[in-house]
């Protein structure tokens, strides 16, 4: 990694200031082979550089469905200031950044996902005028773009304001600007926090923490229903995650070498190659690990009769997120015990699914699986009986855990700040998009059950789309039957 210039916390010094500030000079690195900048090399570098700008863009794919979003909210919010910032880089160690990610919010009402950007819609007479504020191309004439930690020749070219307002449809402005304009704003004003700190710095004085909130709810609860371009990414996401899950298949041989970490990497090739990203820490549980219910350490030994609980997902390049768990045999075959347990949660699964429609309730299919998997539970003579008891009480979240799914989407655990009569409380839709995701794990050291249960668990995780009629199980690619999965396992071996 190149360090002979300026520091990345010096992060555009020399272009942030306000229009009422003084400008700064940029920063140089505190032990950098070079102690300065002449003249004659400051004159140099702001000439012999040829035009790059972009002509004659084509809008993103989803700024027709950005646009009428950016409406739906500008009726919800007449006459008031809404403020949407993007968020920040966040410093991982010293002068290196964690790869950035823009607020959900933003990039849901903008299709954009460059770092400090803002949304704001002004109101006006019948509704709001939304601008886009993003800082510009690099700065030649002053420097920044060669010396800055930020600047072009650093991390790559930016868009230039024209630019993005041809590919975003929404006027652009120098974000620059921004923080000294809001401060003199006046009229109702509310912003998403928890991004921006600056910007929540020059509207300390306009908002309140309850307004706020109402419009984070409010952007949460619209995500809930998916329009044709979100459904088509989640499609896209769940494919990818398909064959991401081959390729692990294909590799459990040098995982077994090695450790889950070569299954966390294998996984993450096609999410890079394919996609943004993991849509969240790719969980590779092994053997007793598969217990524990978000094992991202994933360091753990990979061994042939064990049990192989992966739960990741691919996240597309406009952010959306598949959220699929399988639990395989690492050698391909179940033993007699995996299997039981096995096809318990597959049938749970099964009635999961089944109570996923139009107009049934959110907790419908949650029930539906729990109730399986408590009837197999006092079956098994784990907990006493009968059913309708053990229910009651909750006596089989001992061994189940968690809740039976959640909303799928731009968050894998999207729509997460909506109320409560909203999402869990309420009724599904065509267009809503969630996981159906029972699991059953016996722990290592419980000792209430035998002794050869102890360190199976088990988890299948489906991405399905409530449909006019039903609903659609995204993730259909990947086999769930356990004589599906050996056969399978058994044809990717073989390839």
């Amino acid at each position: 990694m190149a360090e002979e210039l300026t520091p990345a916390e010096s992060d555009l010094a020399a272009t942030a200031a306000g229009p009422e500030e003084e400008e700064q000079p940029i920063k140089q690195r505190k032990n950098g082979l070079y102690p300065g900048v002449s003249d004659e090399l400051a004159e140099n570098m702001t000439t012999g550089w040829a035009d790059t700008e972009l002509h004659g863009l084509e809008p993103l794919a989803q700024a027709e469905q950005t646009a009428a979003r950016r409406a739906a909210l500008s009726a919800r919010f007449p006459g008031e200031r809404l403020v949407i910032p993007a968020g920040n880089l966040k410093t991982r160690s010293n002068d290196t950044e964690y790869s950035f990610r823009a607020s959900t919010e933003y990039a849901y009402l903008t299709g954009d996902q460059t770092e400090d950007g803002v949304l704001v819609l002004e109101p006006t007479g019948d509704g709001h005028e939304a601008t886009i504020h993003l800082l510009p191309r690099s700065n030649r004439e002053n420097g920044e773009f060669w010396l800055s930690g930020q600047g072009e020749l650093w991390v790559g070219r930016r868009h230039s304001l024209a630019e993005a307002e041809q590919l975003l449809g929404i006027p652009a402005d120098d974000v620059r600007e921004l923080a000294g304009s809001l401060r003199e704003a006046t009229g109702p004003v509310r912003v998403v926090r928890g991004h921006d700190a600056a910007i929540e710095a020059a509207l300390t004085d306009k908002v309140t923490a309850e307004r706020d909130e109402e419009l984070r709810v409010h952007l949460s609860e619209a995500r809930a229903v998916k329009d044709e371009f979100e459904i088509g990414e989640l499609q896209k996401a769940c494919d990818s995650t398909a064959r991401g899950f081959e390729d692990v298949v294909k590799v459990l041989d040098k995982a077994e070498a090695t450790s889950e970490r070569y299954i966390e990497g294998t996984f993450f090739l096609r999410a890079r190659v394919e996609g943004n990203d993991v849509g969240y820490g790719s969980i590779c549980a092994a053997g007793p690990h598969a217990t524990t219910l978000h094992w991202v350490r994933n360091d753990g030994p990979v061994r042939s009769g064990e049990l192989l609980l992966l739960d990741a997902g691919v996240e597309t390049h406009t952010l959306y997120t598949a959220d699929i768990t399988r639990t395989l045999p690492i050698n391909g075959r179940f033993t007699e015990l995996q299997r039981k347990i096995y096809d318990a949660v597959y049938e749970a699964q099964e009635a999961g699914i089944a109570a996923v429609r139009p107009g049934a309730k959110y907790r419908d299919f949650h029930d539906a699986a729990q109730r399986v998997l408590a009837e197999k539970l006092v079956e098994w003579g784990l907990v006493e009986g009968p059913v309708e008891r053990v229910l009651e009480l909750g006596l089989q979240r001992r061994w189940t855990l968690h809740g039976t799914g959640h909303m799928l989407g731009m968050d894998v655990h999207d729509c997460a700040a909506a109320r409560t009569e909203a999402y869990v409380d309420g009724t599904l839709e065509p267009g809503m998009c969630l996981t159906v995701e029972p699991g059953l794990y016996f722990q290592a050291d419980d000792l209430t059950v035998p002794q050869e249960y102890r360190g199976i668990g088990v988890r299948i995780e489906d991405d399905i789309l409530v449909t006019e009629n039903g609903n659609r199980n995204l993730s259909a690619a990947l086999p769930r039957r356990s004589d599906e999965i050996e056969t399978w396992m058994a044809a990717l071996k073989q390839g």
